[in-house]
Protein backbone atom coordinates (compact mmCIF):
# COMPACT_ATOMS: atom_id res chain seq x y z
CA UNK A 1 0.00 0.00 0.00
CA UNK A 2 1.36 3.66 -0.82
CA UNK A 3 1.39 6.53 1.14
CA UNK A 4 -1.75 8.03 -1.04
CA UNK A 5 -3.38 5.51 -0.27
CA UNK A 6 -3.28 4.76 3.42
CA UNK A 7 -5.67 6.55 5.66
CA UNK A 8 -4.49 9.94 7.38
CA UNK A 9 -3.04 9.27 10.77
CA UNK A 10 -3.43 11.53 13.49
CA UNK A 11 -0.68 12.27 16.71
CA UNK A 12 -2.27 13.69 19.36
CA UNK A 13 0.14 16.57 19.97
CA UNK A 14 -1.59 19.80 21.88
CA UNK A 15 1.45 21.22 23.63
CA UNK A 16 2.22 22.56 19.64
CA UNK A 17 -0.41 24.84 20.28
CA UNK A 18 1.80 27.29 22.27
CA UNK A 19 3.81 27.15 20.01
CA UNK A 20 1.45 27.71 16.65
CA UNK A 21 0.10 30.30 18.52
CA UNK A 22 2.55 31.82 20.33
CA UNK A 23 4.55 32.62 16.98
CA UNK A 24 2.87 35.89 15.75
CA UNK A 25 1.80 36.79 19.29
CA UNK A 26 5.06 37.05 21.17
CA UNK A 27 6.05 40.50 21.59
CA UNK A 28 9.22 39.59 22.37
CA UNK A 29 11.98 37.16 20.83
CA UNK A 30 12.22 33.72 23.40
CA UNK A 31 16.05 34.20 22.57
CA UNK A 32 16.28 37.56 23.58
CA UNK A 33 13.64 36.90 27.26
CA UNK A 34 16.28 34.17 27.63
CA UNK A 35 19.07 36.66 27.37
CA UNK A 36 17.36 38.87 30.30
CA UNK A 37 17.43 35.81 32.55
CA UNK A 38 20.07 36.14 35.93
CA UNK A 39 20.75 32.46 36.25
CA UNK A 40 20.01 29.50 34.26
CA UNK A 41 17.33 27.67 35.60
CA UNK A 42 14.98 24.88 34.04
CA UNK A 43 11.61 27.26 33.82
CA UNK A 44 13.40 29.36 30.83
CA UNK A 45 15.40 25.62 29.74
CA UNK A 46 18.32 27.96 29.32
CA UNK A 47 21.51 25.60 30.06
CA UNK A 48 24.55 27.91 30.32
CA UNK A 49 24.86 31.93 29.70
CA UNK A 50 27.76 34.08 29.83
CA UNK A 51 28.83 37.57 28.79
CA UNK A 52 28.10 36.98 25.09
CA UNK A 53 25.73 34.32 24.66
CA UNK A 54 23.77 31.59 25.84
CA UNK A 55 22.65 28.15 24.91
CA UNK A 56 18.78 27.04 25.52
CA UNK A 57 16.88 23.93 25.19
CA UNK A 58 14.55 24.05 22.01
CA UNK A 59 10.94 23.21 22.68
CA UNK A 60 10.28 21.60 20.34
CA UNK A 61 13.01 19.52 19.62
CA UNK A 62 13.78 17.48 16.13
CA UNK A 63 15.53 14.97 18.53
CA UNK A 64 16.59 14.49 22.30
CA UNK A 65 19.05 17.16 23.37
CA UNK A 66 18.33 19.51 20.34
CA UNK A 67 20.13 22.61 21.98
CA UNK A 68 20.15 26.18 20.35
CA UNK A 69 23.09 28.64 20.84
CA UNK A 70 22.76 32.17 20.02
CA UNK A 71 24.39 35.61 20.77
CA UNK A 72 22.89 37.47 24.02
CA UNK A 73 21.23 40.88 21.42
CA UNK A 74 19.11 40.46 19.21
CA UNK A 75 21.10 40.38 15.60
CA UNK A 76 20.15 38.41 12.54
CA UNK A 77 23.38 38.89 10.14
CA UNK A 78 26.33 37.12 11.21
CA UNK A 79 28.51 40.04 9.13
CA UNK A 80 27.20 42.27 12.01
CA UNK A 81 28.66 40.26 15.03
CA UNK A 82 31.95 41.55 16.42
CA UNK A 83 34.91 39.24 16.08
CA UNK A 84 34.53 38.30 20.09
CA UNK A 85 31.23 37.35 19.82
CA UNK A 86 31.24 35.21 16.79
CA UNK A 87 34.14 33.58 18.65
CA UNK A 88 31.98 32.89 21.78
CA UNK A 89 29.57 31.40 19.58
CA UNK A 90 31.97 28.97 17.98
CA UNK A 91 33.54 28.29 21.54
CA UNK A 92 29.88 27.70 22.76
CA UNK A 93 29.20 25.55 20.59
CA UNK A 94 32.17 23.06 21.42
CA UNK A 95 31.64 23.38 25.09
CA UNK A 96 27.62 21.98 24.09
CA UNK A 97 28.99 19.93 22.16
CA UNK A 98 31.30 18.40 24.76
CA UNK A 99 28.43 18.19 27.63
CA UNK A 100 26.20 16.47 24.79
CA UNK A 101 28.55 14.05 24.46
CA UNK A 102 29.45 13.18 28.32
CA UNK A 103 25.60 13.35 29.34
CA UNK A 104 23.84 11.82 26.29
CA UNK A 105 27.03 9.44 24.46
CA UNK A 106 25.37 10.32 20.61
CA UNK A 107 27.06 8.51 17.72
CA UNK A 108 27.08 12.08 15.69
CA UNK A 109 26.16 15.32 15.64
CA UNK A 110 23.30 17.24 13.19
CA UNK A 111 25.15 21.28 13.63
CA UNK A 112 23.85 24.34 11.88
CA UNK A 113 22.65 27.75 11.25
CA UNK A 114 19.51 28.60 9.16
CA UNK A 115 19.54 32.14 7.79
CA UNK A 116 16.36 33.84 6.66
CA UNK A 117 13.08 32.63 5.72
CA UNK A 118 14.20 30.96 2.16
CA UNK A 119 17.16 29.15 4.39
CA UNK A 120 14.67 27.78 6.77
CA UNK A 121 14.70 30.00 9.83
CA UNK A 122 11.91 29.88 12.32
CA UNK A 123 13.04 32.98 13.47
CA UNK A 124 14.73 35.30 11.22
CA UNK A 125 15.63 38.05 13.18
CA UNK A 126 17.99 36.42 16.19
CA UNK A 127 20.38 34.36 14.78
CA UNK A 128 20.75 30.79 16.63
CA UNK A 129 22.84 27.86 15.85
CA UNK A 130 20.87 24.13 16.20
CA UNK A 131 23.12 21.61 17.61
CA UNK A 132 21.24 18.05 17.63
CA UNK A 133 22.83 15.04 18.97
CA UNK A 134 22.06 11.98 16.79
CA UNK A 135 22.39 8.13 17.13
CA UNK A 136 23.47 5.22 14.67
CA UNK A 137 19.68 3.62 14.21
CA UNK A 138 17.52 6.92 15.51
CA UNK A 139 15.86 7.23 12.32
CA UNK A 140 13.33 3.73 13.66
CA UNK A 141 10.65 3.05 12.05
CA UNK A 142 7.61 5.68 13.31
CA UNK A 143 9.18 8.05 10.99
CA UNK A 144 9.12 5.69 7.90
CA UNK A 145 5.60 4.00 8.49
CA UNK A 146 3.80 6.81 10.74
CA UNK A 147 6.06 10.02 9.78
CA UNK A 148 6.12 10.57 13.67
CA UNK A 149 9.22 11.43 15.91
CA UNK A 150 9.45 9.62 18.81
CA UNK A 151 11.23 11.82 21.57
CA UNK A 152 12.05 9.48 24.45
CA UNK A 153 13.03 12.31 27.07
CA UNK A 154 11.09 14.74 28.96
CA UNK A 155 13.15 18.01 28.66
CA UNK A 156 12.82 18.65 32.13
CA UNK A 157 14.83 15.45 33.04
CA UNK A 158 17.38 16.45 30.17
CA UNK A 159 17.77 19.55 31.68
CA UNK A 160 18.89 18.14 35.05
CA UNK A 161 21.44 16.10 33.46
CA UNK A 162 22.84 18.38 31.25
CA UNK A 163 22.77 21.02 34.52
CA UNK A 164 24.57 18.47 36.44
CA UNK A 165 27.14 17.86 33.95
CA UNK A 166 28.12 21.21 33.78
Amino acid sequence: MTSENRPMRRLWAPWRMQYIGGIEQNEECFLCEAAKCDEPAEDNLVVWKDDLALCIMNRYPYNNGHLLVAPLWHEAALEQLAADARLALFDGLVRTKGVLERVMSPDGFNIGLNLGRAGGAGIEDHLHFHIVPRWNGDTNFMPVVAATKVIPQSLTDLYGRLKDAL
